[in-house]
């Protein structure tokens, strides 16, 4: 199955979707967060009339489970550039993700970037990185990296050997598989799809459930590979955070994102 299929929405009502949680889009059973929240950005974005995420935000109240599933948007403002829609993800009539979108107009043109303060990390090229692959008798790597080509840097790819490097840091490239085009709702699923960084820390941190995930799109049209980075600085209060930015091939800032998950130590 496409990602596009995986991720489709067929209207069924005055702001009523149907969609489904595909299989192999979880981990430990639980579908993955940043998959339903592509699912919400595509209700959300058809119901503001085919616009493109500028930012969204998820907060998640119970944990999704492959299967038939509802979204229910509400247009809350439309104006002449941006949207404004609300999206609630249910499943058996119980809410697993709200979320709150802006919605733009899709533009012919390429903004400027009038400043970037920032530049990649420079990573090897995607043939000399690690190509993971769901693991077939152990719960990680998850069946979820199998729905995407996944790459990560040679640097942090001891973790998967049970080494982690001792910092909180994940570094890799993504794309759909079988050369399928990236939308702009795949850059929101990509802010979820890699480990969380703290399993490269060597910290005593087992399961880490998103809290809270928004990500803001600067360029929705991407070719190609994205080159992603996720790092986390706190792990205080019981909570970590984790930012992400997201670059195409031309080293161009695409999309960023801030994750805000529990700590469990067990």
């Amino acid at each position: 199955m496409s990602y596009r299929e995986a991720t489709s929405v067929e209207r069924v009502g005055d702001g009523i979707w149907k969609t489904r949680f595909a299989e192999n889009w979880d981990i430990l059973g639980n579908t993955n967060g940043g998959y339903m929240m592509a699912i919400a950005s595509r209700a959300g974005g058809e119901a503001a009339g085919g616009r493109d995420p500028v930012t969204i935000t998820g907060h998640f109240t119970k944990p999704g489970k492959t299967g038939p599933a509802e979204a229910r948007t509400e247009v809350v403002r439309t104006g002449r550039r941006f949207s404004v829609v609300r999206t609630t993800l249910l499943q058996d009539d119980a809410v697993v993700l709200e979320t709150l979108g802006t919605f733009a107009e899709p533009r012919e043109d390429e903004p400027e970037v009038i400043l970037s303060d920032a530049k990649p990390e420079d990573l090897p090229p995607p043939d000399q990185c690690l190509k993971v692959i769901p693991a077939e008798d152990a719960p990680f790597p998850p069946p979820s990296v199998g729905q995407v080509d996944q790459r990560i840097d040679p640097r942090v790819a001891s973790l998967f050997e049970g080494k982690p490097m001792g910092e909180p840091v994940i570094l890799g490239w993504l794309r759909l598989k079988d050369d399928e085009p990236l939308d702009p709702h795949a850059l929101v699923m990509a802010s979820d799809a890699f480990p969380p960084t703290t399993f490269n820390a060597g910290l005593p941190i087992g399961w880490t459930p998103t809290l809270e995930l928004t990500v803001h799109v600067r360029f929705p049209r991407v070719q190609g590979w994205i080159r992603c980075e996720f790092r986390s600085r706190f792990v205080s209060g019981g909570f970590i955070e984790e930012d992400g930015r997201f670059w195409d091939e031309n080293d161009r800032l695409v999309a960023q994102s801030r994750q805000l998950a529990l700590v469990s130590t067990g």
